[in-house]
């Protein structure tokens, strides 16, 4: 590559699909290409799909749809998708039919094959389609990341549990967990180039080091990263409730670095839906698993994700879930409305629920959860955060910006601090989004800073 050709990557979906994003960032320019911002001066388009919402799918072919144009004007321009909804066969052949100027779709475990891609896509005057069962783990891949201060390392990928609603297992595979050796390498690393916090990710990283079948585990994992000279913070997600041990929170207790912050997703506060999703909990189990939490680390943050409108809810159902709500206090959830997905057996479920209905239940279910955010984060007021500072605030270059260590966002005037300092800030108010804070003292040595009261 001579270093003149441009690329542009677009980016759906989760965490692991920006964490994926980044290591074809980092390909692309050890090709010799340039990244660019804009689709209209790129010779290379890459679009990274995620195929677990409707909502995501429709602006993959929306944009797919504009780029006819671009091609017309352009046909040396080569396009290649991939991401989740290229694994899914009838997804690709349509890609294939309706848009037949892409130059090649490939799967969710094909990254390593990327240069070998865009070398054959320039040959090829039909659609290429390579996307094959995900197994194993590739190593070594180059990662440009684009936040020197934070990032993203998988632990593992895949899932095993097949949630009736889901089409992850089916698109990523089943569960693969990376050597710990390799995880610490990349951690290091990240520390050696300036990296404060790493989050660990995971379709369900309480069953991480199960394949290595020699007892393993991710608390093993946490001590290790927890001795990482540099590091002054690490966060996982996600929790399956069903998977989680108290022997996480042990680990949380004997390592400081670990951040106090659970994301475990609810979906459903229904027993009847619960069974139905095949989510492996009923609710007295994950208000147990909720209530073992509090009375270990009793400021610690939870989130969540809820579905409303799964075939059969009833509004007994849904009334459910708002008590779920009540009884949790959620610091804050993701909400979704359920969508048919192919190929799962929910999508052949009776007594699908209309979308007016779907839509009014969103609803409500999304004013309550804001009403409960808004109460814990002023309820932060006159408590003493630590706050790892990310910069000055995008609407404020006078205030700062930072997150605590149960990741809530915290805007404090504070201009003697610069980014990938640890500051104590007390908290004045808390709005929907993020805390207020007041002036810091003095800057933070980097250690544990636990929640304090005034």
């Amino acid at each position: 590559m001579t270093g003149k050709n441009h690329y542009h990557i677009v980016t759906f979906g989760c965490q692991m699909n920006e964490s994926d994003s980044e290591r074809m960032h980092g390909i692309m320019d050890q090709l010799g290409y340039t990244e660019t911002g804009s689709i209209d001066n790129s010779d290379v388009i890459l679009i990274n799909t995620c195929c677990v919402r409707e909502t995501a799918e429709n602006k993959v072919y929306g944009l797919l749809g504009r780029l006819k144009k671009i091609k017309e004007k352009r046909p040396e321009l080569v396009i290649g998708v991939g991401g989740c909804m290229t694994q899914l066969e009838s997804t690709a052949a349509h890609i294939k039919k309706r848009y037949p100027y892409v130059n090649f779709v490939f799967g969710t475990g094909l990254m390593h094959q990327l240069p070998d891609l865009l070398e054959r896509a320039t040959e090829s005057k039909k659609t290429m389609i390579i996307c094959p069962t995900p197994e194993g783990v590739y190593e070594g891949l180059p990662v440009k990341r684009a936040d020197g201060l934070k990032a993203w390392v998988p632990v593992m990928y895949g899932c095993d549990n097949f949630c009736t609603y889901c089409i992850v297992p089916h698109v990523r595979g089943r569960e693969r967990s990376r050597r710990p050796e390799d995880i610490l390498k990349e951690v290091k690393d990240l520390t050696l180039s300036g990296c404060k916090e790493v989050t660990l990710l995971g379709q369900n990283v309480n069953s991480y080091g199960k394949d290595f079948g020699n007892g393993y585990g991710f608390g093993d994992l946490l001590d290790c990263l927890n001795n990482v000279e540099g590091l002054l913070r690490i966060r996982f997600m996600t929790s399956h409730p069903k998977d989680f041990s108290f022997g996480l929170i042990d680990s949380l207790e004997r390592n400081p670095k670990v951040c106090e912050h659970f994301h475990i997703p609810l979906q459903s506060g229904s027993d009847h839906v619960l069974k139905a999703m095949n989510r492996g909990y009923d609710r007295e189990y994950y208000l147990g698993l909720i209530s073992g939490i509090r009375k270990r680390i009793p400021r610690a943050s939870i989130t969540t994700d809820i579905m409303v409108g799964f075939p059969g809810e009833t509004e007994e159902d849904f009334a459910a879930t708002i008590d779920m709500l009540e009884r949790v206090g959620y610091d804050a959830a993701y909400t979704f409305i359920y969508n048919i997905r192919s190929g799962t057996p929910a999508e052949k479920m009776a007594d699908q629920i209309p979308g007016e209905e779907k839509t009014r239940r969103i609803g409500a279910l999304i004013k309550r959860q804001n009403q409960i955010s808004i109460e814990k984060n002023t309820e932060e007021a006159g408590r003493i955060h630590q706050v790892l500072v990310e910069g000055p605030s995008k609407s404020d270059e006078e205030l700062m910006t930072g997150r605590t260590r149960t990741n809530k966002l915290v805007i404090f005037p504070g201009r003697s601090f610069k980014k990938g300092d640890l500051a104590d800030v007390k908290i004045i108010g808390g709005t929907l989004t993020y805390l207020k804070g007041e002036e810091p003292g003095e800057k933070k040595c980097p250690c544990v800073g636990n929640i304090a009261e005034v």
